[in-house]
């Protein structure tokens, strides 16, 4: 039962940092070419996606 819970929980997390790099894309294009600055928000997305998908196994 806690798994189930578990991975519910982490797909939603993944899911919300989906959600947060697709509105956020035009801030970190801003910062990469006006700032120099990168958002690592792709990085955030993968992590959680591997957690993910580990935890489906």
């Amino acid at each position: 039962m806690f798994d189930r819970i578990r991975t519910a929980a982490l797909f939603g997390l993944h899911q919300a940092t989906v959600a947060a790099g697709i509105s956020l894309f035009p801030v970190a294009v801003f910062a990469r070419k006006q700032l120099g600055i990168n958002v690592p928000i792709g990085r955030l997305v993968q992590t959680t996606g591997e957690v993910y998908e580990a935890t489906e196994e």
